[in-house]
């Protein structure tokens, strides 16, 4: 878990927002880190969660036990492309190496048109400007388009993800 206490604070905002607005929460699955955090604050807050796990997590009962539902996939390549199929947004706290797979592969998804569903990045004291820089070199690198720039939209508060999604008068 990190230590610092706005990472936590962003992921149980980002949770209880969810179910306020009636939202479903899909993610990975897992009763630790932050994401156990967003999924213990959106069930606290009345709302649907479904975890998708695959078969070796959830073996070494990392699962969280609470969910509304539990979806058990074969490998982490299934996980990605079940979850983005169950979502109608991504939404991407700070993280580790598992968070940055998933964003880059919904950002890269969404810029070559497999997937046209909303992606926020919440920009928690800064945590992804560093990803904001990159994406930036590999633009004025001729790497990518300008448009690559627009793939994603960044918050710096968990409570404006869903609108940032969804648009700002989002209720659920």
């Amino acid at each position: 878990m990190p230590q610092e206490p706005a990472y936590r604070e962003a992921a149980a905002v980002l949770g209880t927002e969810i179910g306020r607005a009636g939202a479903e929460l899909v993610y990975g699955g897992g009763r630790i880190g932050l994401m156990g955090l967003v999924a213990d604050a959106a069930l606290a807050a009345g709302a649907k969660v479904i975890g998708v796990i695959p078969a070796a997590l959830h073996n070494r009962e990392i699962a969280h036990p609470g969910l509304s539902d539990l979806v058990v996939v074969p490998d982490m390549q299934e996980r990605k492309r079940e979850m983005f199929a169950l979502s109608d947004a991504v939404a991407v706290l700070p993280g580790g190496l598992g968070t940055l797979d998933e964003a880059f592969e919904a950002i890269t998804l969404r810029q070559l048109g497999f997937f046209r569903k909303p992606i926020v990045v919440i920009d928690t004291l800064g945590y992804w400007q560093p990803l904001q820089a990159m994406v930036s070199r590999v633009i004025e690198s001729g790497f990518a388009r300008p448009e690559a720039a627009r793939l994603y939209e960044v918050v710096t508060r968990a409570e404006d993800a869903l609108p940032a999604c969804f648009g700002k008068d989002f209720h659920g």
